[in-house]
């Protein structure tokens, strides 16, 4: 029967194995002196279709009869190597999208570059198998356009403007993957095609009516110009249908734009699970060998299935196997795919000797290297954006001797870090920066509020074995039901391990696992403790926290524990994907009157608040007021630090507040009443000295706010309608708390008149526009030169749009020429049928520190066009 069945597949018999003298190293898939097409044509004719749908999914197999190692297709790079263990962490990107500052994006991108390559590096030399997150192939970016605030997974992205996008996004891909004519440095991914935002909790079933004008005005931009411009070398397939064609299955998307009008030559993989969704999601097919089938003949390449893990060896492929065999899937189709996979593979050196990868000789020593933590800081320090300010910021050392530091973010590293991240070496809190920033000054920190607080693990030195050892006792086995004798029995000194650990039995196709002990409180206090991720928690055999997700986040229960009484621990979790933390706090009385104290105290008073990943983020199980499975339903700041910042400003004293979050607060007291707002996102490991610099004067903030601070939810229309009408600045005709674009400095700009190349011109040619920028105030800084374009009267045409922007540093006094050009695509509109064209008619373009009347300094000019040009798709 094995010699039939690729038979029955139309495939030769020769292709089951290599000749009787050949060996794998010298089949021609392995000559690096042929052209790649003819390598990976080889290689494939090789493969049984057994072998080959085992290469289909994000958990490709080895092939041992050539020489070909196993290949987990999924890493991650969002804001720096994520994952896998210490790495460089950066601002998360709706912070990198504030710097307005492609060319420095570019730079991190190699810079994350270079860190995943060495990663890879390491474990080659090791002789181990590569698991998940240890890969080269990095699903990244995130260009999803964040339309809505509500959205929680928003901070991942550049914002809510396709211009700003599509210009961070080419940046990063060009960065990450570098510029050697034959290798990838690492490949990155496009992520998520397309017309994604939301809401998280039903994403996996959702439908998403979308105009064809909405398509291409706002959604399709940013995914073309990465693959146009930005070559990248994959895209992900996004969960949602489209109009009524889920997106992994979508013959518009895949088909008509990314492989026919875009040309786009690389890999596609599917979101996690996406695949299988088309059938038990959105109904669209009856079984997953049809769900497997439509995807792949429409241009589907690689099925992440991780998270639908199954019974059995080939439980992920077998739907590929279904297919093929049933006839649903032709082998030209599977071919197809495999060409493009085991193309990227060739391209980043995994079938060549690493002598010959110029970037497998990348040194250990760009990991975390002094450069790359010069870099963190630099796109933090460009990030921070100033929203406010009555005159008391910088701070000046000299009045302010004693400063009160409250809010439950402040001395807090997951609120640098955002979600997505790696483990920095030497995260420096806001606390920790503002210490070090003003070393004479008498700093008290009281947070105020216990809201946010987040839990830490459990000490070590707080736990014990059954038998008297330092820890728990692990004992690990092969199956779901923790039956006979445990694969593998250890003490791990403590649930402390880093987010995403894999099981020790990763590899085993079921797993269950329990740890022992007792634990041992430091003193008499109220505790919250508890479990995250997936896994069940006992404390003295009375269950405390029952996790179903391996994405929950803490689920704590308050207890009072006694300082040197023992209780007992049992910690027990079936099939989780990565190991869960065992997680408390200590509950702080009186936070509140303490932090008034505290204030009452000080010559000025600094509010470090807002939200953190712990609440807003990718399909998770939380229920708060405000929040809801990851998403917002409110934009307001939490009630319980609102409290915290209304108690100290009632005391009297100058009031700064720093925001960090991932997406825009409606932080309408704050606007109204603190003295100075100073908005910090989610800056990355470096984050708090940025912070403190900030406020002190040694940085002059630059950032500009890439999406709209509304005043309330109230003004947006229903968070699952995705049509674009009332929404971000390019379309929303009311008054925002803070605009698009907004940004203030230590120092003031001027700008000139407009000059063109030319007042009129045709449809299709490029237009240059010049605009001297001067600083008229004492001090230097940078200014974020931003053009905006009003159109021609159309339906449906947009207030304005940014259509080019730079940034500039000057000194005091100093002026600089700043030249724009504008060629026909950014100077296009989309017509009420989604054809991109310049139409003729009168433009109003604005040139300034921001959006035309928010009080910031602009020119304005007009030109006109002659004719019409309709752009290719």
């Amino acid at each position: 029967m094995a010699m039939l069945l690729p038979l029955l597949l139309g495939l030769p018999v020769a292709a089951l194995a290599t000749g009787a003298t050949e060996k794998p190293e010298q089949l021609p898939f392995r000559d690096t002196s042929l052209p790649v097409e003819r390598r990976v044509d080889d290689l494939v004719s090789r493969l049984t279709p057994e072998e080959k749908a085992s290469q289909l999914v994000n958990e490709a197999r080895a092939i041992p009869r050539l020489d070909i190692p196993e290949y987990n297709w999924w890493s991650e790079a969002l804001h720096g190597v994520a994952n896998n263990g210490y790495a460089t962490v950066f601002p998360e990107p709706i912070g990198l999208a504030a710097t307005f500052d492609p060319a420095t994006i570019k730079d991190m991108g190699v810079a994350i570059g270079e860190e995943g390559r060495v990663r890879w590096n390491q474990v080659e030399r090791s002789g181990k198998p590569h698991h998940i997150m240890q890969g080269l192939t990095f699903w990244s970016p995130n260009i999803n356009i964040f339309r809505d605030p509500r959205w929680g997974r928003g901070q991942e992205t550049y914002g809510e403007d396709p211009y700003l996008t599509a210009q961070m996004g080419v940046a990063f891909v060009k960065g990450m993957q570098g510029d050697d004519p034959r290798y990838y440095r690492v490949s990155a991914t496009a992520k998520h095609y397309a017309v994604h935002s939301g809401p998280e909790p039903t994403r996996h079933s959702d439908n998403i009516t979308v105009s064809a004008y909405d398509l291409e005005d706002t959604y399709l931009p940013a995914f073309r110009a990465l693959v146009v411009d930005g070559k990248v070398e994959s895209v992900m397939c996004a969960y949602n249908s489209i109009n009524g064609h889920p997106a992994c299955a979508s013959d518009l998307l895949l088909t008509d734009r990314l492989r026919g009008a875009w040309g786009f030559k690389g890999h596609v993989v599917s979101d996690c699970d996406a695949v299988a969704d088309i059938q038990r999601g959105h109904h669209a097919v009856g079984t997953m060998a049809e769900a497997a089938a439509v995807s792949m003949k429409l241009g589907v390449d690689n099925d992440c299935t991780q998270f639908g893990r199954g019974v059995g060896p080939t439980w992920d492929y077998d739907r590929y196997l279904d297919a093929m065999k049933s006839g649903l899937l032709p082998q030209s189709a599977v071919d197809a795919s495999l060409r493009r996979l085991f193309t990227a593979r060739m391209k980043l050196g995994l079938f060549d000797p690493p002598t010959q990868v110029p970037y497998a000789q990348i040194p250990d020593t760009a990991l975390n290297s002094d450069a790359h933590r010069a870099l963190a800081l630099k796109l933090s320090r460009d990030s921070m954006v100033l929203l406010k300010n009555e005159g008391v910021l910088p701070i000046a050392r000299a009045r302010v001797r004693r400063i009160a530091v409250v809010g439950p973010l402040a001395d807090q590293v997951d609120a640098l870090l955002g979600n997505y991240h790696g483990r920095p070496v030497k995260p420096v809190t806001a606390l920790d920066g503002l210490r070090a920033e003003f070393p004479d000054a008498q700093i008290v920190y009281e947070p105020g509020t216990d809201f946010l607080r987040v839990p830490e693990p459990v000490p070590a030195n707080l736990l014990v074995t059954p038998d008297g050892q330092a820890g728990l006792r692990g004992e690990y086995w092969r199956n779901a039901t923790f039956n006979g004798t445990p694969a593998l029995t250890q003490t791990d000194a403590g649930l402390s391990f880093e987010r995403n650990t894999s099981n020790p039995l990763a590899g085993a196709t079921e797993t269950s696992t329990r740890w022992t002990g007792f634990i041992t409180a430091p003193a008499d206090a109220s505790y919250r403790v508890g479990l995250e991720g997936r896994g069940r928690l006992w404390i003295d055999g009375k269950l405390i926290a029952d996790n179903d997700s391996d994405q929950r986040g803490p689920n704590l229960t308050a207890m009072a524990l006694r300082r040197g009484e023992r209780h007992a621990v049992k910690i027990e979790q079936t099939g989780g994907l990565f190991l869960p933390r065992f997680v408390w706090n200590e509950v702080r009385a009186d936070a509140l009157a303490k932090a008034v104290a505290a204030a009452r105290g000080a010559d000025i008073v600094i509010g470090v608040v807002g939200i953190t990943s712990a609440l807003e983020g990718e399909e998770m199980p939380v229920n708060l007021p405000g929040f809801i499975g990851g998403d917002r339903s409110s934009l307001d700041l939490p009630a319980q630090e609102e409290e915290v910042l209304k108690a100290v400003k009632a005391t009297g004293k100058p009031l700064v507040v720093v925001l960090m979050n991932g997406s825009a607060l409606s932080v309408n007291w704050a606007a109204a009443n603190a003295d100075a707002i100073v908005e910090a996102w989610y800056p990355g490991q470096e984050g708090g000295t940025a912070i403190a610099q900030t406020l002190s004067g040694a940085n002059n903030p630059s950032g500009r706010l890439p999406v709209t601070f509304y005043a309330s939810a109230d003004q947006l229309p229903p968070f699952r309608e995705y049509g674009m009408a009332g929404r971000t600045y390019r379309y929303f005709t009311g008054k925002p708390l803070f605009p698009f674009g907004h940004g203030l400095s230590y120092t003031r700009f001027a700008y000139s008149p407009i000059t063109f190349s030319a007042s009129a011109l045709n449809a299709g040619d490029i237009l240059e526009a010049k605009v001297d920028v001067r600083n008229t105030g004492k001090v230097a800084g940078d200014e974020v030169v931003q053009a905006y374009l009003s159109f021609p009267d159309a339906p449906g045409m947009p207030v304005r749009a940014l259509r080019g922007f730079s940034r500039v540093h000057l000194g005091a006094g100093e002026h600089q020429e700043v030249r724009l050009i504008f060629d026909p695509r950014a100077l296009s509109s989309v017509t009420p049928a989604g054809i991109r064209v310049v139409a003729p008619g009168r433009y109003r373009i604005s040139i300034g520190g921001g959006q035309p009347g928010t009080g910031l300094p602009t020119a304005q000019a007009e030109f006109t066009v002659r004719g019409t040009q309709t752009l290719p798709k």
